[in-house]
């Protein structure tokens, strides 16, 4: 697998290498031990796959806080998006910062995405396929959220939105700088 840098701080681009024959081809696309080569943390906990039936679509920008925090690592296996995230690390050199990549079945490329980073994507086709691996289980009480047009992000989407979920058209929009509160303390314990 190659790997290459984003512009937000352990986000990467993956791109498979395969081999073929006539029968067909043969590629990893998952590797723990060429993720941890990278500094990444390889766990995966959870696979996902979610469909879209329409173009111009948008799903997110969710994330999860301490002590849920999850990566992802997602591809498009059929038809195409327009992936984004926002690093939501405080102590990030690249806070608040975003990275968008065409991801498609055609390309083949994944994105991965490190923890306390926001992600999210549009569809620019019809009949989309999204594959995506987590590293941390699904906690509702620690999911968050950011506005896909918050005007403090500047996100930039290619097309006109056509559909989006009620709860991802009203996350609220960033005023200060989020802070985590961690919200078990031994004296909760008792």
């Amino acid at each position: 697998m190659k790997f290459t840098p984003t512009s937000i701080e352990n986000a990467f681009v993956i791109e498979w290498e395969s081999s073929s024959d006539d029968r067909g081809s043969f590629a990893r696309i998952f590797c723990a031990r060429e993720f941890q080569d990278q500094g990444l943390h390889p766990k995966i906990v959870q696979a996902n796959l979610c469909t879209t039936k329409e173009k111009g679509t948008l799903r997110g920008m969710h994330y999860q806080i301490p002590p849920a925090e999850e990566s992802k690592l997602v591809r498009c296996v059929r038809g195409s998006i327009f992936d984004v995230i926002v690093d939501m690390r405080a102590d990030s050199p690249t806070f608040l910062k975003h990275f968008g990549i065409l991801l498609s079945a055609e390309n083949r490329r994944a994105l991965y995405v490190p923890p306390l980073c926001a992600h999210g994507y549009q569809t620019l086709t019809d009949d989309a396929h999204v594959l995506y691996q987590t590293g941390e289980f699904y906690n509702p009480e620690c999911e968050r959220g950011l506005r896909y047009n918050d005007p403090a992000l500047k996100l930039e989407w290619p097309l006109p939105i056509s559909s989006i979920s009620e709860k991802d058209a009203n996350w609220p929009l960033l005023g200060k700088p989020i802070e985590y509160e961690h919200s078990h303390s031994t004296s909760d314990l008792a």
